[in-house]
């Protein structure tokens, strides 16, 4: 085992938090807008801290909010089918996050004054795992991180400058379940450039 690197006389490289571990433990506590009255958890994301793909999807449901882990429902489910499938990869690979943090009542839409208080959190996410490839997931996520009030059916399909790297919006997976072959099918499709978007990013450094 490779030896620690000691930062004190007692401190080591491994007691020390990264600065999105840091994050993650300031919005664990956070009470800026009211969806932080009726949470379980915060719900702040997974995956891979240095990822070159993310996927963000609007808020947390019923179960994220109870295990405060996103997508780990049966649209996780697909989601983590649709990794493998088409990327070859687990969702330990990628980091999954949502624009809002605590589940919204009845899993509506988050509110503006909501999304302006989670807002620093899901920006400080984005400097910090530094993704080549954002993937949103569902209509509002692609609606707010591209700043448009275009339809998702419309939105889908393309790559989009954002931030490090590109932005693909696609269905959310609770959407897929529900709509059969077509939808699939456009998810699989939208997958397919994500990972060749990857490619590129990883070529061009």
């Amino acid at each position: 085992m490779p030896s620690e690197r000691r930062l004190g006389p007692s401190l080591t490289s491994a007691d020390v938090p990264t600065p999105l571990e840091l994050v993650a433990t300031e919005a664990s506590t956070c009470t800026r807008c009211a969806l932080s009255q009726g949470r379980t958890q915060v719900v702040f994301g997974m995956g891979d801290p240095v990822a070159d793909l993310m996927f963000i999807g609007e808020g947390p449901g019923e179960q994220e909010d109870r295990q405060g882990l996103p997508f780990v429902g049966r649209s996780g489910q697909l989601l983590d089918r649709l990794l493998l499938e088409e990327l070859g990869i687990t969702r330990e690979q990628v980091y999954i996050a949502n624009v809002v943090k605590c589940r919204p009542p009845g899993n509506r839409d988050p509110k503006p004054e909501e999304i302006d208080a989670c807002r620093p959190y899901l920006q400080q996410q984005l400097d910090l795992i530094h993704p080549a490839v954002v993937v949103t997931l569902g209509r509002f996520a692609a609606q707010w991180l591209l700043e448009t009030k275009e339809g998702i059916t419309r939105l889908r399909g393309r790559s989009y400058p954002f931030a490090h790297g590109v932005l693909i919006p696609t269905l959310h997976p609770a959407a897929a379940l529900r709509g059969g072959a077509e939808p699939m099918g456009q998810m699989r499709a939208d997958f397919v450039r994500a990972k060749l978007a990857l490619i590129d990013a990883r070529a061009a450094r």
